[in-house]
């Protein structure tokens, strides 16, 4: 199954980068059993919200051996919802908000390459396509993007997964091109997915 997601890279409209874990977690005090929750929650966060935007697989393994201050440092906001403890329990449903900046600069330090939306791209979509027929679904995105003018702009190809960028002003004439094409498509939380 093919399936490309847009997420806006407006200057007006940043990427917000959040998530919500659900932890319970069992240590031999209820305190114990919060660190553990909170360190398990800021990995899950951390890792779901920016596997969009980066290699899955090097992600996973950079979240895996970080330090818990180090993905701290990445959290701007959080919020937590339905805690319960107990003497050895602790269970909630944690919220957290990245700040995109140290997210940035955490991911380029650790070598990780990423197309995270950022203000200086201004005007722009960024596209990210799971291609099933690698060839066959690229060039029919080409035809699609050069029917409507529309500039695509490759930007990383790993796998099965191309990443493209095209312009803010022919997003809607691309969606609909790519719809009579075949493409579905839904929003997610604002981020539009389309799939074949």
């Amino acid at each position: 199954m093919a399936a490309l997601t847009f997420a806006d890279v407006a200057g007006a409209a940043p990427r917000i980068l959040s998530g919500t874990a659900a932890v319970n977690v069992t240590s031999e005090t209820a305190a114990a059993a919060k660190n553990i929750a909170m360190d398990n929650a800021r990995r899950q966060i951390v890792r779901d919200a920016l596997s969009p935007y980066a290699d899955k697989i090097a992600l996973a393994d950079l979240v895996k051996n970080a330090s818990a201050s180090d993905l701290t440092a990445l959290v701007a906001s959080s919020g937590i919802d339905g805690e319960q403890q107990s003497a050895t329990t602790y269970s909630a449903n944690i919220t957290m908000t990245l700040d995109n900046a140290a997210v940035r600069r955490w991911l380029n330090a650790n070598n990780i390459q990423s197309w995270l939306p950022d203000n200086t791209d201004g005007d722009q979509v960024m596209v990210v396509v799971t291609l099933r027929d690698r060839v066959g679904d690229w060039m029919q995105l080409n035809q699609i993007a050069r029917g409507e003018n529309i500039d695509l702009n490759t930007r990383n190809i790993s796998g099965n997964q191309l990443t493209m960028s095209i312009p803010e002003s022919g997003r809607r004439m691309f969606i609909s091109a790519a719809r009579s094409a075949g493409w579905q498509a839904t929003d997610d939380g604002g981020v539009l997915r389309i799939w074949k």
